[in-house]
């Protein structure tokens, strides 16, 4: 048997067309992650700061509710709880702060900063400096003429 070659280029076009196909495909795929990829990171972002804005709030409300409860007449003491709402942030770098002029949220991401003022209308002072870590509570307290933060619940 005697083999000879045949020069035959007609499947040769086939060949490149299940190339090119094939290398569209991983450019569309890879496309496709790339922005499923930035709607996700978006969404996170967005919910963080959602979720910060609104624990904010509910801070700011309670303090101004120890402030309203600080005005009465007599030996007045006054506790609440505020959930903190989880975030995709790494807790353990936030530090809630509550003074003068206002409550404080400090992260190294400072993006997830706030600055909440409050009317500072209490009969005392304010106080308190917290770090997030693992707390999914906290207590507004307002007890011999100082309103603070604390992690735990007072004991009256």
């Amino acid at each position: 048997m005697k083999g000879d070659f045949v020069s035959d280029e007609s499947g040769a076009s086939t060949e490149l067309g299940y190339i090119f196909t094939f290398l569209l495909g991983v450019i569309f795929l890879s496309m496709f992650s790339v922005w499923a990829f930035g709607i996700e990171t978006a969404t996170r972002e967005n919910w963080n700061t959602t979720a910060v804005d609104v624990n904010m709030a509910d801070l700011v409300g309670a303090v101004e509710r120890a402030d309203l409860a600080s005005r009465d007449d007599g030996d007045i003491r006054y506790a609440e709880a505020v959930k903190w709402r989880a975030t995709e942030a790494d807790e353990s770098l936030f530090i809630l702060t509550l003074d003068d002029q206002g409550l404080h949220l400090d992260h190294t991401e400072n993006v997830l900063d706030r600055d909440v003022s409050i009317s500072a209308t209490g009969a005392g002072t304010y106080d308190g400096k917290i770090t997030l870590s693992g707390i999914t509570e906290i207590w507004v307290v307002y007890e011999d003429g100082v309103t603070y933060l604390s992690s735990k619940r007072p004991d009256f």
